[in-house]
């Protein structure tokens, strides 16, 4: 955990320092192929916004990742001399087969060609197998196995 914190810290500093950078040289660039970059250059708004909350959202996981390790034991990551074996534990369970993932996507897809095809009635029902689906698939082992 130490190490994911480090990380995140150094691709913020790194994010920010290349935020100003890319601010400073769009700033004061003179293109004159662009037509806004008449006499002087202007702020390029893409860019500079992306850099800037990609550096805050390297610093909110950065923080998190600081935050959960200070609160945490110690793990095997934490040894040098640490098996893989050491880190393995439950992890949990998952489902060998479920036909809702895909039936979720099918949802998805007909809202997709709802919204692209401006189909309000597709984009409808695109939504109600979502929502049905995403009930089945958070509810399909409260039935026990001998109901399917």
């Amino acid at each position: 955990m130490k190490s994911a914190a480090k990380l995140f810290y150094g691709l913020t500093v790194f994010l920010a320092f290349m935020a100003v950078v890319y601010i400073f040289a769009t700033r004061y660039l003179q293109d004159t192929g662009n037509i806004i970059n008449e006499n002087q250059g202007r702020l390029e708004w893409a860019g500079a916004t992306g850099l800037v909350l990609a550096a805050l959202m390297t610093l909110m996981l950065g923080g998190y990742f600081h935050f959960t390790e200070v609160r945490s034991d110690i793990t095997p990551s934490d040894f040098e001399e640490a098996e893989v074996v050491d880190g393995a534990g439950t992890l949990g369970f998952f489902s060998a087969s479920s036909i809702w993932p895909f039936v979720m996507t099918v949802g998805i897809l007909f809202m997709g060609y709802g919204i692209a095809f401006m189909a309000y009635w597709l984009l409808l029902v695109g939504a109600v197998i979502l929502i049905v689906s995403g009930t089945k698939l958070n509810t399909q082992y409260i039935t026990p196995p001998e109901k399917h």
